[in-house]
């Protein structure tokens, strides 16, 4: 894609990170975070067992490969996305291949679920926001799940001081996913990005009271 229609990044304070940026990441083709199907990670975990069916919630979902593979699994998925253009592919994907999942356009920052999820599947969505609304997004993914629920999480690594995507390194997300609240892995394993980065990933485990 030619490099004057990519829409310029907007620093880490920019109020430009909204709907109509992302929307115009779609209008512009330019999503190179999406790989064009489903990620290595979710389907090691699902050959391993580590998910097994039960109620998903995919924030930042994307055109919805995870979506739809989670839902071929068995498990009752909501994928979540704040661009249209995102939400409407992922809806005729679904209707042409006769998939049952639900696929909301919203703010994950004003929508809200009308009954914990037992996991969430977080790939791209923290990643996307600003790190002054991290603890805002972690704060409503732990009301999302039920207490014991998981959070099956990719955590992106960038040295780029800008974003979308921001770094979102192993010592900020333990503090940000601190354990008076979560559950860690043992330790988190390298899964290589189509951007040429590396993400994190791990199952944390949201406590119970």
């Amino acid at each position: 894609m030619p490099a004057d229609r990519r829409p310029s990044p907007p620093s880490e304070s920019s109020p430009e990170i909204d709907r109509a940026y992302w929307q115009g990441r779609y209008d512009a083709g330019t999503t190179g975070w999406d790989r064009g199907g489903t990620s290595p990670t979710l389907e090691g975990w699902l050959r391993a067992g580590s998910l097994l069916p039960c109620r998903i919630l995919v924030p930042g979902c994307g055109r919805g490969h995870e979506v739809v593979a989670l839902a071929r699994a068995g498990f009752h998925v909501t994928g979540l996305d704040y661009a249209p253009a995102a939400i409407g592919a992922l809806k005729a994907r679904l209707a042409a291949e006769g998939i049952s999942a639900e696929a909301i356009e919203a703010d994950i920052f004003a929508w809200e679920p009308p009954s914990p999820f037992d996991a969430i599947y977080e790939q791209t969505s923290l990643c996307a926001l600003p790190p002054a609304r991290w603890e805002a997004y972690e704060k409503r993914l732990a009301s999302w799940l039920v207490p014991g629920g998981l959070l099956a999480a990719a955590f992106m690594q960038t040295d780029s001081p800008t974003g979308p995507p921001f770094a979102s390194n192993p010592e900020a997300m333990r503090r940000l996913f601190a354990t008076d609240r979560w559950e860690w892995p043992a330790e988190l394993a390298p899964q290589p990005h189509p951007l040429g980065l590396v993400e994190l990933v791990g199952i944390l485990r949201r406590k119970k009271p």
